[in-house]
């Protein structure tokens, strides 16, 4: 739906300004939200994107500037407001209370009262008409929150929002957290929000969701708006270009100088257990080797059977040139792996611990004795990934999502490892932290250090990757050479195509 078949804009915010401490964080931000419509909201970290939505939920009070529900001017000093006048965000961190039921959740503060009691019948038959409203199957009012999946809850999150009758509902990076068929859930919803005329405005780094979805794109850029117009006049490349002033094609840095691929590794041949089988690879020194496949193929269990958390049990394995096998994550790390996992918060960062104290985790679980020595190299290995912090003493939650996952990488490369399993290395990130990720692969693979790369993003895998395994239901369905196309790792996957293709 183009912005004039939607009518007039719902929100328009006009000339926006905000600073902290004295220093200005967003520069006359303008924007038009219209009914019916999806605006996606882009930039990298840092743009002014989280800024701008706190303003228009309410959190955050603009300096200067005009914001605009329906014509009207408002002023919103407490979310709440912002709610009573038809403005809704869903945040990454949702806020609800997984001990209460789902219609507790959706009414609560707002519970509807029948002679001076709560009417809890009136309130689940509220929920369950917007659910129904939705198409929402699978929750119900006396669901608990608690036990809702991540996109169960998300929904949740969203009816609350059309219970308070919302115009415009802002979600914040809404599929972060999960997996393919949640996604296509959400896609669905979203689609009927539009059908209802409400406005919706949906910030996500994943670029693909963003001409998937949005109507408007507008990209921020260190505060100032850099662009704001229809999506079908933007391209993947003048998307990128806008976002962070350089060409698509710098996206993915040429191996380093030097960089050659030399004696195997890590080497499988009939590896398997309870979800994989059959599994045969090799990895060689200063090799980028990607893994591709369908949510559920097997990606993450492979990394984790190699590194020892999910050890094969039956299956020949050999490390740089060795029989042996790798039982526990402890031993996978004595012997030179280090696995960067998908979900960085929940298992591979301290999140309340400070970014040095981090980048130490596994020298003090594995090599303790380390410690002293390692501590001294730290601070140049931080340095060395550019990570953007007050100081080694600061929390790492206080950091950015791009400069956690710099974190994380800095506490593998403390243990100066020689396989280094990578688990969608640049997911939730922005696209310039991604940049610095895949700089820092290609030094690795210089270095001689053996790379896998597990990637949903099929553009990264296609274009970090000496060679591509591709996977399909805990079995690796083939092999592709450098060059291939997205086709033909979808075909692979999906096993719309048997035959096997491999570099001689």
């Amino acid at each position: 739906m183009s912005t004039t078949e939607a009518g007039r804009p719902v929100l328009s915010a006009a000339g926006i300004t905000k600073g902290f401490f004295g220093v200005e964080v967003l520069h006359g931000v303008s924007l038009e939200v219209h009914s019916g419509t999806v605006h996606g909201l882009v930039g990298e970290n840092g743009a002014g994107k989280s800024t701008l939505m706190k303003i228009i939920a309410g959190v955050h009070q603009r300096d200067s500037g005009e914001l605009r529900i329906n014509g009207e001017l408002v002023d919103f000093s407490h979310p709440v407001e912002a709610e009573r006048a038809g403005v809704a965000t869903v945040f990454q961190e949702f806020n609800l209370l997984p001990d209460r039921t789902v219609a507790q959740n959706v009414f609560l503060g707002r519970e509807p009262h029948k002679w001076g009691i709560v009417d809890v019948a009136a309130m689940k038959r509220r929920t369950q008409e917007l659910l129904d409203e939705l198409d929402v199957t699978g929750i119900t009012p006396d669901a608990k929150v608690g036990w809702l999946t991540v996109a169960e809850q998300q929904i949740v999150e969203i009816i609350k929002a059309l219970s308070v009758d919302a115009k415009v509902i802002s979600m914040d990076e809404p599929t972060a957290a999960l997996s393919d068929n949640e996604v296509a859930v959400l896609y669905r919803v979203i689609d009927t929000l539009k059908a209802k005329g409400v406005a919706i405005i949906y910030v996500s780094h994943r670029l693909q969701e963003i001409f998937d979805l949005c109507d408007e794109i507008t990209v921020l850029k260190d505060g100032s708006l850099v662009a704001g117009r229809p999506r079908d006049e933007f391209d993947h490349a003048s998307l990128v270009r806008a976002m962070v002033g350089r060409p698509i094609s710098a996206f993915f840095p040429e191996p380093e100088p030097g960089t050659t691929i030399g004696e195997p590794l890590l080497e499988v041949n009939g590896g398997g257990n309870e979800q994989l089988e059959g599994i045969g690879l090799e990895l060689r020194e200063g090799e980028i080797l990607g893994v591709s496949g369908l949510q559920g193929s097997g990606r993450t269990e492979l990394l984790e059977a190699l590194f020892g958390s999910q050890p094969f049990t039956r299956g020949a394995f050999r490390l740089a040139g060795k029989s042996g096998r790798i039982n526990s994550a402890r031993q996978g790390v004595r012997q030179g792996l280090a696995l960067v996992t998908e979900d960085r918060k929940g298992t591979g960062l301290a999140l309340s611990q400070s970014i040095a104290d981090n980048a130490l985790l596994a020298i003090r679980a594995v090599f303790p004795s380390r410690t002293a020595r390692v501590k001294t190299e730290v601070p140049a290995i931080l340095e060395s990934l550019e990570i953007i912090s007050r100081g080694l003493d600061q929390e790492v939650r206080a950091l950015s999502g791009g400069n956690q996952q710099k974190v994380v990488l800095a506490k593998w490369l403390a243990t100066s490892p020689r396989i280094v399993l990578l688990d969608e290395p640049t997911r939730g990130i922005d696209v310039g932290a991604k940049v610095a990720v895949y700089r820092l692969i290609r030094s690795l693979a210089r270095r001689g250090v053996g790379i896998l790369l597990v990637s949903s993003e099929l553009p990264e895998v296609l274009g970090m990757a000496d060679r591509i395994l591709v996977m399909a239901d805990g079995r690796i369905a083939g092999e592709l050479p450098p060059g291939s196309s997205e086709e033909e790792v979808l075909s692979l996957a999906t096993g719309t195509e048997a035959q096997v293709v491999t570099e001689q």
